[in-house]
């Protein structure tokens, strides 16, 4: 048992369980400017969290279980701070490490995870750099699924913005499937198999 474990308070453990349950309720802000429905909270951080071990595997670096940690809670406070973009910033104080730290208190998880989040922010540790490229891919990867549902927005942000967060991503792998992501359609992983399908003779029985 971990220190952590010994020092976990029974009830705070299940009122977290609770807590991230409602972060599906909460949409991520891009929604309001999207005019469209976006992946809530738990969604992003679920392709994040597969992203990142793709890219740890592609760069052969790095813990993957320390990987897949920072990856799952990198916005997990955001029940308490929620998610803002660039333009809410300049005028709204989240106080997302005290929301970070309230939120863990008193659980299994307070200390350690802390730890490893405040390890993700100084974007130091080959770790950090990884989960954070695939925070970036993940809205890549959404924007071109909008895009392809039909969204003028999505469009101009990936003329207009994208390509720089492309110039800033750390790793040579993550910059590699950035530019694939704008390549490849949405699609494609399922249209040839139904091509196949159709194609054969089973489609009439």
């Amino acid at each position: 048992m971990t220190e952590s474990a010994e020092n976990s308070n029974e009830n705070r453990n299940i009122d977290f369980l609770y807590e991230i349950g409602s972060l599906k309720n909460i949409p991520r802000i891009w929604q309001q400017i999207m005019g469209a429905k976006t992946a809530n909270n738990i969604e992003h951080s679920f392709r994040v969290m597969m992203i990142a071990l793709m890219l740890a595997r592609l760069e052969g670096k790095g813990s993957e279980e320390k990987i897949m940690k920072m990856a799952l809670f990198h916005d997990m406070c955001e029940s308490r701070s929620v998610d803002i973009a660039f333009l809410h910033k300049e005028y709204v104080d989240r106080k997302e490490e005290k929301s970070q730290k309230d939120q863990l208190a008193g659980t299994v998880f307070e200390g350690d995870i802390e730890d490893l989040l405040n390890e993700y922010k100084e974007r130091e540790s080959i770790e950090s750099k990884i989960v954070k490229d695939a925070d970036n891919l993940e809205c890549d990867l959404e924007l071109r699924e909008l895009e392809k549902a039909g969204s003028a927005t999505a469009t101009k942000l990936i003329k207009t913005h994208r390509s720089n967060v492309a110039d800033k991503l750390f790793t040579d792998s993550a910059k590699k499937l950035w530019y694939k992501i704008y390549e490849q359609d949405p699609d494609a992983w399922h249209t040839e198999l139904n091509r196949a399908w159709v194609r054969s003779d089973k489609f009439n029985k």
